[in-house]
Parts: C-alpha cells; sequence; structure tokens
C-alpha cells in the first residue's frame, strides 16, 4: 500500500519511523498495513475536539439533559432513517424509544445520517463481551479523538501524552490466538507511532523478540486489557511507560497493585465502547464521565429512571462518530450515577446484567458481593458458573496463587458447605462472560 495514500501528513520524521519499525529485526509479523487518512481539515477538526473536551462542560443534574441534547435529538429524527421511524420526536426525552446493539448489527446503515459525507468511510468490525459480532460504520476523525479522550483520561491521574515526532506514543497489546497487528503514524500527535502488538509467541520469529521490540518502540504509554497486561508483565523490559491504560473488561484492584508495582507507573482504567470510544475513566469514587458530548441514563428493567445512585442498564446518547449518532442506546452494562457537583460518575460498574447467586440455606447473592471479596486477588481473566444443583465452578485463566486463600474467600460469601470446584485453564477465550447460574434469581426451585 503506498504510504502517501495510507498517511496523507506523512512528514520525514514519520516516513523514517515508519520503515524503522518495519525493519526492525525484532520486529512482529505484521498483518495490516496500517493507515491513518486524516487530512489537514480533519486534524483541525480533532483539535478543535480536544479544545472542547478541555473547556465545554460535562455535566448535568439528575432528570436534567445537557444543554446540546436537544438540537441532537432534533438532528436525529430529521436526518437519520433509524430514528425518522420513530414518528414526530417526542417534547419528553425519557419517552423517545431506545435502541440497542442488535439494531446497529441488523442494519447498520440505518444509522448513518443522509447528510453525512461518505469520503473515507471505514468499517469496524467487532465480536463484542457476548461474541455477537458488530460492524461499526466510522471514520478517520472520530478514530483520531481517541487520542484526545485518552489524553484526557491520563489528565486526571497526572499522566500526558506527548506529541513526540519520529518516537512511538502508544503500544497497544494484545494476547490473543489472532488479531490485526500494524504500524500506524498520528498526525496528532505530531507523526508519533502508534503500534500494535500480539503478545502470542506465535506471532513473533522469536519469543525473546517481543522484549526487544518492545524496548526499541519505547512507548510513553501501553494500552490492552488485564490479560495483555499479565503476559507484559512477565517480559523483561528494560524500559518503563508512563501509564498503562486497560480498556475492554474490568481489571481486579489485586492485579492492578501487581502491575503497578511491577511497571513503577499508574494503571489506569477506562470505560469504553466500540459503539462510543472512551466513556469514564476510573477514580476513587467511580468512573468519571469524560466526553462533553455524551448524555448518560440509567434505567430499571421496566426502563424508568432510576434514582441517583441505584443501578440499572447504563443508557448512552450522542458520541463523537458522525456514522453513528446514538439515542437513548442500551449498552448491556449495568452501574449507579450519582454526581460530583455538575460531573457525572457511574458507581458500581459491572459488564451485564447483574447474576444473583443461591447461597447455603437459599440466600441470594449478588455478583457484585463476588467481584468484591474477589479484589484482593490477581486473576486476569475469570468465569464463576452456578449449576441447577447449587453446586459452583470457578474457572481461572493461569495461575491462581494462593488458592487456599480464594476458596476461602468465596466459602466465607456463600458458606462453609458451598460445592465449590476451582479449575485453572490455559484460556477462557478472547472474550468471556463471568458471572452465569442455571438457578432463576438465585431462588430456590
Amino acid at each position: 500500500m503506498n504510504d502517501d495514500w495510507s498517511f496523507p501528513l506523512l512528514d520525514d520524521a514519520g516516513r523514517a519511523l515508519l520503515q524503522s519499525l518495519r525493519e526492525n529485526s525484532h520486529a512482529p509479523r505484521y498483518t495490516h498495513p496500517g493507515c491513518d487518512r486524516v487530512t489537514a481539515q480533519g486534524l483541525e477538526r480533532v483539535r478543535a475536539f480536544e479544545t472542547e473536551l478541555k473547556t465545554s462542560p460535562r455535566g448535568w443534574q439528575h432528570r436534567e439533559l445537557a444543554p446540546w441534547l436537544a438540537d441532537f435529538v432534533a438532528m436525529c429524527f430529521a436526518d437519520v432513517p433509524f430514528y425518522r421511524r420513530y414518528g414526530s420526536p417526542s417534547a419528553d426525552f425519557f419517552s423517545i424509544p431506545t435502541c440497542s446493539r442488535a439494531d446497529i448489527a441488523r442494519e447498520p446503515w440505518s444509522f448513518v445520517p443522509d447528510s453525512v459525507p461518505l469520503d473515507d468511510i471505514a468499517l469496524y468490525q467487532t465480536s463484542g463481551t457476548t461474541g455477537h459480532p458488530l460492524n461499526v460504520i466510522t471514520h478517520p476523525e472520530p478514530l483520531a479523538m481517541y487520542i484526545p479522550l485518552m489524553r484526557a483520561a491520563l489528565a486526571t491521574h497526572g499522566v500526558t501524552l506527548d506529541d513526540s515526532n519520529g518516537k512511538v506514543a502508544v503500544v497497544l497489546v494484545c494476547f490473543q490466538k489472532s488479531t490485526w497487528t500494524y504500524i500506524s503514524i498520528s498526525p496528532f500527535l505530531d507523526n508519533a507511532g502508534f503500534v500494535k502488538v500480539n503478545l502470542n509467541p506465535d506471532d513473533w520469529r522469536d519469543a525473546d523478540d517481543r522484549a526487544r521490540f518492545l524496548d526499541d518502540c519505547n512507548p510513553q504509554i501501553y494500552t490492552g486489557d488485564p490479560i495483555s497486561f499479565a503476559e507484559l508483565a512477565k517480559l523483561p523490559l528494560q524500559t518503563r511507560p508512563r501509564a498503562l491504560v486497560s480498556t475492554s473488561m474490568a481489571m481486579l484492584p489485586g492485579l492492578q497493585r501487581q502491575l503497578e508495582t511491577r511497571f513503577n507507573c499508574p494503571v489506569i482504567n477506562i470505560y469504553s465502547m466500540n459503539e462510543t470510544g472512551p466513556i469514564a475513566v476510573a477514580q476513587a469514587d467511580g468512573f468519571e464521565l469524560l466526553h462533553h458530548r455524551l448524555y448518560v441514563e440509567i434505567l430499571d428493567p421496566n426502563g424508568v429512571p432510576c434514582e441517583p445512585g441505584t443501578r440499572g442498564e447504563i443508557i448512552v446518547s450522542g458520541g463523537f462518530n458522525p456514522f453513528l449518532p446514538l439515542l437513548r442506546y442500551r449498552t448491556g452494562d449495568y452501574a449507579g450515577l450519582q454526581f460530583r457537583g455538575q460531573i457525572p460518575v457511574l458507581v458500581g460498574l459491572e459488564g451485564r446484567q447483574p447474576v444473583v447467586f443461591r447461597g447455603e440455606r437459599g440466600r441470594r447473592i449478588n455478583n457484585i458481593d463476588i467481584s468484591t471479596v474477589l479484589k484482593p486477588f490477581a486473576l486476569t481473566q475469570y468465569s464463576l458458573h452456578q449449576f441447577a444443583d447449587g453446586s459452583l465452578r470457578l474457572r481461572v485463566r493461569g495461575a491462581i496463587g494462593n488458592a487456599v486463600q480464594l476458596r476461602d474467600a468465596i466459602l466465607a460469601l456463600f458458606g462453609a458447605g458451598q460445592r465449590l470446584d476451582i479449575e485453572c485453564v490455559d484460556s477462557l477465550g478472547d472474550k468471556v462472560i463471568q458471572y452465569t447460574s442455571e438457578i432463576p434469581n438465585g431462588e430456590e426451585s
């Protein structure tokens, strides 16, 4: 692929970096050519987006609407085929129907506004947490806008991501059977490098090349998930990043502390979705909203807005993807919503719908309580299943550490007589649902 087409704003330093990363003797097997199609005009829009992030109000109060939301709703009803089917726009925002991942999966084209030019349209494919594939129609500019949002998240922890012409700024590490791997050059970061690698040894000529190549990259930031970071921690790296940024799946505090000790830097959790980009960044009291053009609600199972702090499904409106304006979109994730002044904060964030388990003497146990007792343990990935007879099976990826303490912690919650099998497995797959049960609502039959 022609570099001038793939990277319209490539300068001499960026070109030299691209060549050196391709020709590095320790480089992995790249499976995608990589590109960044942002134009000069698009780059100005991304810069303007970052300015808005810093200067625009992000908050509202319970049952209030964000000031930009009325115009956004009017645009959706006038310009987006999917929402036009609702008929005339309702004066009551909270009576507008919700939509879901299934709607996007079925007909992603119907979410594209009629007035949006289709130049440089791109299709991003994701399997998602549940393994159901989703085609997200997107564009180079919203992809570039991930960086200002990452910068905003880093800033809340006192970490900077600097422009670094001709150097690698970010490395995304994965640890999967297979995935796209590539080099990209970011004009937003003054032609700094962005590299995606798979730490699976099968993607390298020599397993030892992983540490050598990453040390050659010496990125400011690593991004990834608990699984890839656990593998990264095993490598004899000589360089140190400014931070690890974890997305995609929940990280237990025990693993977070272990990684912070190993790399001597903060580990920052971001709540993000492919449909929206980064939504919120973890703080001591919950996940603080990052995006000034994203409105968040919490609904109960009947679709009624929850009171502050009450857990329900996270519903979002807005976003930065011009090809996917979201209006009351059901995320399938659950949390409560509280307010720190005007800033919305998601508390008790858990992916997927809450699962109720049954303990001894029929006591009902929420999966949130299980997550709490597991916090001290450095588990990279796990799944807990309750069978119809009440027995439990905990499957853990990799080494457990102190298995006796882990068993005791779970039995202290469920009861000493609870039947529990703990299995160590090499892999739980790239996507896993942490909590499942064959007992409806944890009730006695």
